[in-house]
């Protein structure tokens, strides 16, 4: 895996955001000329929140067709549809400016739809069926931590494909995530990694930690592993990571 993964090192954590706005519509593009239909999962947090602001003030002007891709989200707080720490309603506040079809786009079941966590979960895997993403958007705590797999909870090694998360080490304790299984299978998988904080965590991640410590060591795409880092997170990498610059 460590030799598979591309480190991109900007200058700023706003670089990060807007090296990734541009990055994906660039390859959304890409990816329709085939006539395609992307399958994007959504991951949440500052920096990628602000490269999807960056996408909602300059995504109508792009040659990306909006009503023909598909949105998905890695993980969510299994909290009400409209409060503001969900994933999904910070994405997609920012991309409303977006000719979204709604059809396509995939939030992860609320709190008040219904269902309990197993079977909000249960009810997401069913609505993910045979899909496969494109790209996979995906943050990283400080301890490790991607979507809502933790460092040696029962989280990162729960078996299945979409999982309830109880007792999560960072509020809200309830969350429902993708597991590595699916992670894994998307065809890109893109690190949005900023911050001093994210360093040591980073370093690990790259230099073949156990997934079960550092769950973002278990991550990577089929046909690519890209991590974008300001240079704080970049900072204790080690160079025999292969050649990366300030951009």
């Amino acid at each position: 895996m460590v030799s598979r993964a591309e480190i991109l090192v900007h200058g700023s954590a706003d670089d990060v955001a807007e090296a990734l706005a541009a990055r994906l519509m660039s390859r959304l593009v890409e990816l329709q000329r085939d006539a395609r239909t992307p399958q994007v999962a959504l991951t949440g947090g500052r920096i990628a929140t602000k490269a999807y602001q960056r996408i909602g003030l300059e995504g109508r002007s792009s040659a990306v067709d909006w009503s023909r891709v598909g949105l998905w989200w890695g993980d969510e707080r299994f909290v009400a549809a409209d409060d503001d720490d969900r994933n999904a309603r910070q994405a997609l506040t920012a991309l409303s400016t977006l000719p979204l079809d709604l059809g396509r786009v995939h939030p992860m079941p609320a709190s008040g739809d219904g269902l309990d966590l197993d079977a909000a979960a249960e009810a997401y895997d069913a609505e993910l069926g045979q899909t496969v993403f494109d790209i996979c958007l995906l943050g990283m705590g400080p301890d490790g931590h991607v979507a809502s797999l933790f460092p040696e909870h029962p989280s990162s090694y729960a078996d299945g494909r979409v999982i309830p998360v109880r007792s999560s080490p960072k509020p809200p304790p309830e969350r429902i995530s993708l597991t590595l299984e699916v992670i894994n299978a998307a065809a890109e998988v893109w690190f949005c990694v900023t911050g001093a904080d994210k360093a040591a965590a980073a370093r690990l991640a790259l230099s073949g930690a156990g997934p079960l410590q550092i769950p973002a060591a278990g991550v990577q795409g089929r046909e690519r592993t890209l991590w974008l880092l300001d240079r704080e997170a970049a900072a204790e990498l080690p160079p025999n990571l292969g050649p990366r610059g300030v951009l």
